[in-house]
């Protein structure tokens, strides 16, 4: 009876956090439909100020731009990590943390600096164990970013940069696939190269506007000169591109939850339909044992 006792105290167990998984599961799923109708509103603005940023820069690069300009060397190199406050999301934290922990430790091999922005309880706590303290760090905003959130990390950056204390930006963050995939972006914020200012196939020249179908490309006049504007549009550019990615990291964070989640619960319906065998198995033992010994006794009296 002490073993069924066990094994009916491991099933009410499993039962009991089957039931806190499977709710966490819905939540995520309400959570996610919201956070993605977020992110995805927020693409069409991010699309047409790296257009806008591309049409100003075609018509007037400069290269003496403090936000444009090259670097020979690297010094210092600043990683934005984008990941979450809580836990039980599978992957989703430890995965980015550590390709930003081995990225940290290679340069620290070559003689390079590093900075590090952490976004979310997690990955301040993952690298400050390690002895790793970040230049900045949020907490308590990972599922609803706001604007003020990506405004101090851009102006952190763009300081840095401008000043010359930073040479490099990279960006980690989860990117939203749909609902139930999410995908690891590395994405390079600082130095931008006339590549990353190019528009795909634009024409230079009227007639090779012929040679685009469905494009209607037009010249523009800058007032301020082309670079003044390319000066202004930069900040606002790299304010955007870290806010979509803070909304984008917050609806991939619910997917990967509600899909560990969900991974959590059929694990736990399974570990119980075991126990549930094991239970019945040794409960019907013991009550065959019990009619053995009942039948023994009763045999036993009758040959008395």
């Amino acid at each position: 009876m002490a073993n069924l006792r066990e094994i009916k105290g491991r099933i009410d167990s499993v039962t009991s956090t089957m039931q806190v998984t499977r709710t966490m599961e819905m939540i995520s799923t309400a959570k996610i439909r919201r956070a993605l109708d977020r992110a995805k509103e927020a693409e069409p603005y991010k699309d047409a100020i790296s257009r806008m940023l591309a049409n100003v820069a075609s018509a007037g690069f400069d290269a003496s731009q403090p936000l444009l300009q090259p670097r020979t060397e690297e010094h210092t190199v600043l990683f934005i990590l984008v990941a979450s406050d809580r836990g039980m999301a599978g992957g989703f934290n430890i995965v980015p943390q550590r390709l930003v922990q081995h990225e940290i430790e290679r340069l620290a091999k070559q003689g390079i600096g590093t900075q590090l922005i952490t976004c979310g309880k997690k990955p301040t706590e993952y690298f400050r164990y390690r002895g790793i303290e970040p230049v900045l760090s949020f907490e308590g905003s990972s599922s609803e970013p706001t604007m003020d959130e990506a405004d101090r990390i851009a102006s952190y950056l763009m300081d840095g940069y401008a000043s010359g204390s930073i040479d490099r930006v990279t960006i980690y963050y989860s990117h939203a696939r749909n609902r139930v995939d999410q995908e690891q972006v590395i994405e390079q914020l600082l130095p931008l190269s006339t590549d990353d200012l190019t528009l795909p196939n634009s024409p230079r020249t009227s007639e090779a506007m012929t040679t685009v179908e469905g494009e209607r490309y037009t010249e523009f006049e800058f007032e301020p000169s082309a670079r003044e504007v390319l000066g202004y549009l930069m900040p606002a550019y790299i304010r955007t591109v870290i806010y979509h990615a803070l909304l984008d990291s917050a609806a991939a964070e619910h997917g990967a939850r509600r899909r560990a989640m969900q991974s959590a619960t059929d694990n736990a319906k399974e570990v119980i339909a075991s126990l549930s065998r094991t239970y019945n198995r040794e409960r019907q033992g013991s009550i065959t044992t019990e009619l053995n010994e009942i039948i023994g006794g009763a045999s036993a009296l009758e040959d008395n």
